[in-house]
C-alpha cells in the first residue's frame, strides 16, 4: 500500500488470535518508542471488536506505562467488564514480549435522545484550513527545501495537519507565546465508512499535537529540542459522530506545567463548530542533556 491512510486503516486491522485477545503490528520506525496514539488507537479497536457494533464509544481512559518497542508486535487482552442496558465497558492491556505497556478503559453508550443541548463555541476565529500551508510546505517555505529525512516522513504521514499559527521558528516568537496551539486536521485519504475506524484514527491523532501547548512558552515548534517528552496519559470523551477524512479543528491549551510534568487539554470542531471531542492528556517533560 501507498496510501498513507490506507497504511493507517491497516495498521488499526488488529488480527484476532483469541476470543478477547488481538495482536497488533508496530510498524519498523526511527523511533525511540512506539507512537502513543497508534497503541491507544489499536486498543480501542480491540475494545470495539468485543462489543456488538450498535453503541458507540463516548469515553476513554488510557495509561502509557512503558515504552513500546517499534518493530515489535503488540498483544491487546480485552476484559469485558460490563455489558449494561445503555452502557458497555471494556479494559484493554496492552502487552510486549511479556511486559505491559498500557491499559485503556472505554465505555460504550447505546445512542439516545437528549432532553437537553448546550456546547461553548470555538474560543476565537480561524482561517480556513484550505488557505492555510501543510507542514511540509511551511518548511519548504522557510528552508527552501525540505530535507530528504521529512520527505520521507512526509509521504508516511496518514494526516493533513495545519498550524493555525504556524511552527513558530525562533526564540523570539514564542517568548512571550501564550500555552496554545491549533490545527486544522484529516486524513490524507478515505477511511471506508465504519464508524470505530474513524473513531480510532482520531483517537491515533489527538496525541500528535497536544503536548505542543505545553512546549510553545519555552520552545519554538521547529527546530532542535530542548526536552524530552512522553505521553503519561490520555483521556478522549466523545460527543457526537465525526469523520476522520473530513477536516476536524483541533484547538489545544495547556493550564499548567511543573514539576517535570505538563497537562494540555483539547476541544476538537468539525467545520462548522460543532464540538466533537474533548481531549485532556498529560505528559512528562525532562531537559535533554548536552
Amino acid at each position: 500500500m501507498t496510501n498513507p491512510a490506507e497504511r493507517l486503516v491497516d495498521l488499526l486491522d488488529l488480527e484476532q488470535i483469541e476470543v478477547n485477545i488481538f495482536r497488533g503490528r508496530s510498524p519498523q520506525e526511527s523511533l525511540q518508542r512506539v507512537f502513543g496514539g497508534q497503541v491507544a488507537g489499536q486498543a480501542l479497536v480491540a475494545a470495539g471488536r468485543t462489543t456488538e457494533g450498535d453503541r458507540p464509544v463516548h469515553s476513554l481512559h488510557a495509561y502509557f506505562l512503558r515504552p513500546g518497542r517499534p518493530g515489535v508486535p503488540i498483544v491487546y487482552q480485552v476484559e469485558r467488564v460490563r455489558d449494561g442496558r445503555s452502557f458497555t465497558t471494556r479494559r484493554v492491556t496492552g502487552v510486549q514480549q511479556g511486559r505491559t505497556i498500557f491499559n485503556l478503559t472505554a465505555s460504550f453508550h447505546k445512542p439516545e435522545e437528549g432532553a437537553f443541548e448546550h456546547q461553548l463555541p470555538p474560543a476565537r476565529e480561524v482561517p480556513d484550513p484550505e488557505s492555510l500551508p501543510t507542514i511540509a510546505d511551511e518548511i519548504r517555505g522557510h528552508l527552501g527545501a525540505l530535507p530528504e529525512a521529512l520527505e520521507r516522513m512526509a509521504r508516511r504521514q496518514p494526516f493533513d495537519i495545519r498550524y493555525v499559527d504556524g511552527l513558530r521558528w525562533t526564540p523570539e516568537e514564542v517568548e512571550s507565546a501564550e500555552p496554545r496551539s491549533a490545527v486544522w486536521m484529516r486524513a490524507v485519504g478515505p477511511l471506508g465508512d465504519d464508524p470505530l475506524v474513524h473513531t480510532c484514527a482520531l483517537t491515533y491523532a489527538s496525541d500528535m499535537t497536544l503536548l505542543d501547548a505545553v512546549r510553545l512558552p519555552v520552545e519554538p515548534l521547529w527546530g532542535p529540542r530542548g526536552f524530552d517528552m512522553a505521553s503519561l496519559d490520555h483521556a478522549m470523551w466523545f460527543h457526537r459522530p465525526f469523520r476522520a477524512d473530513e477536516w476536524f479543528l483541533y484547538d489545544q491549551e495547556s493550564p499548567i506545567a511543573t514539576g517535570g510534568r505538563g497537562l494540555a487539554r483539547g476541544r476538537i470542531y468539525d467545520v462548522e463548530g460543532r464540538l466533537l471531542v474533548s481531549v485532556v492528556q498529560e505528559g512528562l517533560f525532562r531537559k535533554l542533556q548536552g
